[in-house]
């Protein structure tokens, strides 16, 4: 065993599979056998393994500038190029763009820059930040208080009071609804909930709410019909910024540009990271629109400096992959190709598992998706500790397959956006013949109610 921390891993299960290269959609382990990539890494290899136009573009810039920080009024053509190109295809006014390494990472420069601007405008009692129960939205110390999920708290001691972060609904309609709630009455119900929070807080003094459009990690949550237009009249009523954090479904992956651009948002603030550069190389971004970074302007005038900022802020090699994915993504026309292969992915899935015995709710948008594992399909009820989550997994790696348990229960697909529909095709008889090994073992073992 090596002496290597594991992240989001088990100690006492660790480097159980060992995997040695990938192409296209598959990688392979060292003994030589095959899987298919089912969740694009950790919702990131968009591109697949071992494109070589980018792997090109990435040693073409290390062969000509390795590194080149942008602290202090210095800057290099790749980190230019970047932000203008996502200026130009993001919905957010007149972006500025900061550059970071990862998703959580941007998520802690967007809180920070929150308190910056608000700080800026005589407004330094707006600061709490609304986020919802079952959201992700990163690790580190600010963005980790933002992330509802149990495993990603317990023990950490987060500060959340300190950090004035709040929590309201989940918009999960099988796993939140009450009696014979329709949708409508759901959404209804969870807003007016939010409503009464933030008017018993003080609208002055939150700044913003953090969305991920669809969920990853908590279970793929695509929120019902007018969850999101009511959501955003409620915000915009009490002066609450829009933050939608899009580090999965940014790039293509629910089948259109943003999540955003799917689930009818309208973001004031935007954090990307994940399939920006297909994964070749680490990076993220946090957007804001023109009248934030100008009105914090003079502020950094004051100081001198504009005091936040990290060693591989816009690294030039990180730029160079994003910018050779971005021009993939527009050449290939991928978003469509993920649109098309999306609906299809959509569709077999529900042919194929909404009558499983195993599966109580098939969900999902474009190449995102989950199966909602379950004990008992006409109750919904969970199958506790999460094991059929974990008997899934095991059954899909058995089958060359590798696919993730989220939220417990939740078997999440999130393949390569080049995936074609014969690879589609083949995953899900994979996903088949694993469920049917995982649904007879637990059913054996006493697992299930019914």
């Amino acid at each position: 065993m090596s002496s290597v921390i594991y992240p989001t891993t088990n100690f006492t299960a660790t480097e159980q599979l060992c995997i040695t290269h990938g192409e296209g959609i598959y990688v392979y382990d060292k003994s030589g056998k095959e899987y298919i990539e089912g969740l694009a890494g950790l919702w990131c290899t968009s591109l697949g393994y071992s494109n070589t136009e980018v792997v090109a573009a990435i040693t073409d810039q290390l062969n000509r500038l390795p590194f080149q920080h942008t602290f202090g009024g210095k800057t290099h053509e790749p980190v230019m190029q970047l932000a203008e190109k996502l200026k130009a295809m993001v919905p957010v006014e007149d972006a500025y763009i900061f550059f970071g390494n990862s998703g959580s990472d941007a998520n802690d420069t967007h809180y920070k820059m929150l308190r910056y601007y608000f700080n800026a405008i005589g407004k330094p009692e707006k600061r709490k930040i609304i986020t919802r129960e079952r959201g992700y939205h990163g690790v580190t110390v600010a963005a980790g208080s933002l992330t509802s999920l149990p495993a990603n708290l317990a023990h950490f001691d987060a500060p959340l009071e300190a950090l004035s972060i709040l929590r309201t609904d989940a918009p999960h309609y099988y796993t939140g609804r009450q009696g014979n709630e329709t949708e409508a009455q759901f959404v209804e119900r969870i807003l007016k909930n939010l409503e009464e929070q933030i008017l018993a807080e003080g609208p002055e003094t939150i700044a913003a709410m953090i969305v991920e459009p669809i969920t990853g990690a908590s279970g793929v949550i695509v929120p019902p019909e007018g969850y999101y237009a009511g959501l955003q009249a409620l915000l915009r009523k009490h002066d609450i910024l829009v933050w939608a954090d899009e580090v999965i479904c940014g790039f293509g992956r629910t089948g259109a540009d943003f999540g955003c651009t799917t689930m009818g948002i309208k973001p004031d603030l935007m954090t990307f990271a994940k399939q920006l550069s297909s994964a070749y190389f680490p990076i993220s971004a946090s957007v804001i629109p023109g009248w934030m970074y100008q009105a914090m302007v003079d502020q950094t005038n004051e100081v001198g400096v504009f005091g936040h900022g990290y060693t591989y802020s816009g690294h030039p090699v990180a730029c160079a992959a994003a910018l050779k994915t971005l021009e993939i993504y527009e050449r290939d026309k991928t978003f469509d190709h993920a649109a098309e292969v999306g609906a299809y992915l959509q569709a077999q899935l529900r042919a194929i598992f909404t009558d499983h015995p195993l599966v109580g709710e098939v969900r999902g948008k474009g190449l995102i998706a989950a199966l909602e594992l379950v004990s008992n399909k006409t109750t919904g009820a969970t199958i506790p500790g999460g094991k059929g989550g974990a008997a899934a997994v095991k059954a899909c790696q058995d089958e060359g397959l590798i696919l993730r348990a989220v939220a417990g229960n939740a078997l999440a697909f999130c393949p390569p956006l080049i995936i074609t529909r014969s690879e589609v095709d083949e995953m899900l008889k994979r996903t088949k013949t694993a469920l049917d090994t995982a649904y007879a073992a637990l059913k054996a073992d006493g697992s299930l109610d019914g």
